[in-house]
């Protein structure tokens, strides 16, 4: 094994890494570039990557447009407080994003991870009743498997049983956790439900079609129309967490337009910036955003993160934006959703495999349990694919810009390493 570069000698020992325990954990791989859908690690080795880290470099790596956009701004204006003061990128982001959003998806508050995004939306849903004077409505309806981030108010939305969060059970606001209404049974129950808790909630929460992080589950739209339906008849406020699924990864820009239908607040982030840096976007309908219009200084939306707007990041998703407008993305996601089914196929008929799922960009390898991650992710490196394995998934979420003889490749070689 060849060393360690000088500057990972010094610097690991001082770095507290995402999901996982120190102590016990494989040592991260140093990455000494990356480009295309490759990550270049510092032993020369080159890895494709299957999930475009935490599928946010949807362009791929390194892609031009988007790397010329932020060198001009910068050139310009890094930043600037957005409290009492604007600037054209923010602006012009959000412009587009309303443009493209169904319905009257019309008002853009950003801000910088996705896990906040959630926070403002939950915020936004329960000040939209407390402006009212209606201080009962303050749950949030979520589901199983679901998964909305890591910070304090997400983390009471987030699947209690999917393991990530499992410590801190009993000691978050609790929230009401329902099955998805997917068959007799669970739609019963989110009737019986409703009909007894409606008063008591200031919204429904999803992530439609597929629930990411919470063990990739995928639903159709009629789930989708059925909590809209819901939402109608009792009055409460729906939020859609597009997160994972906005801006083609399902296979249309946004996964509610399977549906057909508009929720009251989405929230989007991960690849909105094509992966070059963080940025988040909570957008409201009219009917939202009126509930804060006021003369009551009171009414006001109190939420500003230091770096919301940052022109930079706006700027990296105004050109990320347009490359969905210039160049073939859903294309190419319908040809990689061919690819997956195609690639992983033979995984259907091994050992070990409990099921093998392909929505959109997003193909999904569930096993009957994985009892040593980390021998998996030694071996998908010694193959030269990245991949990150949890609890009994492995998924790909490649970059859209995949080209077929490497998509071909990245499933080759999973599947010759699960089939081992």
């Amino acid at each position: 094994m060849q060393a360690k570069p000088a500057w990972f000698e010094a610097g690991f020992p001082h770095i507290w890494t995402p999901y996982s325990q120190m102590k016990t954990a494989l040592p991260p791989l140093p990455v000494a570039g990356t480009g295309g859908v490759r990550i270049y690690l510092s032993d020369g080795r080159e890895l494709i990557d299957g999930i475009a880290s935490w599928w946010t470099a949807c362009h791929g790596y390194n892609h031009p447009h988007i790397r010329a956009a932020v060198i001009r701004q910068l050139e310009v204006m890094p930043h600037v407080m957005f409290g009492g003061l604007t600037h054209e990128p923010a602006l012009t982001l959000a412009a587009k994003l309303a443009a493209m959003l169904p319905g009257d998806l019309n008002h853009v508050f950003f801000t910088d991870s996705g896990s906040v995004a959630v926070e403002v939306a939950m915020k936004m849903a329960m000040q939209f009743w407390l402006n009212r004077g209606v201080r009962e409505r303050t749950g949030f309806l979520a589901f199983r498997g679901g998964y909305h981030g890591d910070t304090l108010g997400t983390m009471a939305v987030c699947d209690p049983g999917e393991g990530m969060h499992s410590l801190f059970t009993g000691l978050l606001p609790p929230q009401p956790m329902l099955d998805l209404p997917v068959d007799e049974a669970s739609i019963a129950a989110f009737d019986r439900f409703l009909d007894d808790h409606a008063g008591e909630l200031a919204a429904i929460l999803v992530e439609p079609l597929i629930q990411g992080a919470g063990g990739m589950i995928f639903h159709d739209a009629d789930v989708l129309r059925r909590l809209r339906a819901a939402a109608n008849k009792y009055s409460l406020i729906l939020i859609f967490d597009e997160i994972f699924t906005g801006l083609a990864r399902t296979g249309t820009m946004f996964a509610c337009e399977v549906a057909g239908v508009v929720p009251d607040i989405i929230t989007l982030s991960k690849a909105l910036t094509g992966g070059t840096m963080a940025l988040a976007a909570t957008v409201a309908t009219k009917q939202i955003f009126d509930g804060f219009w006021s003369n009551d200084s009171g009414h006001a939306l109190m939420h500003g993160p230091t770096y919301m707007a940052n022109a930079l990041a706006c700027a990296a998703a105004i050109a990320s934006l347009e490359l969905f407008d210039t160049e073939p993305r859903l294309e190419q996601v319908r040809a990689i959703s061919a690819g997956l089914t195609d690639g992983l196929s033979p995984l259907r008929k091994v050992a070990g495999i409990k099921d093998v799922r392909v929505m959109g960009a997003v193909g999904v390898v569930q096993l009957d349990g994985l009892n040593d991650p980390k021998s998996l992710q030694r071996a998908c490196v010694e193959a030269g694919i990245w991949v990150r394995p949890f609890r009994d998934i492995v998924y790909l979420t490649p970059s859209f810009t995949i080209g077929t003889d490497d998509l071909e490749r990245l499933t080759g070689a999973l599947t010759k390493v699960l089939a081992a």
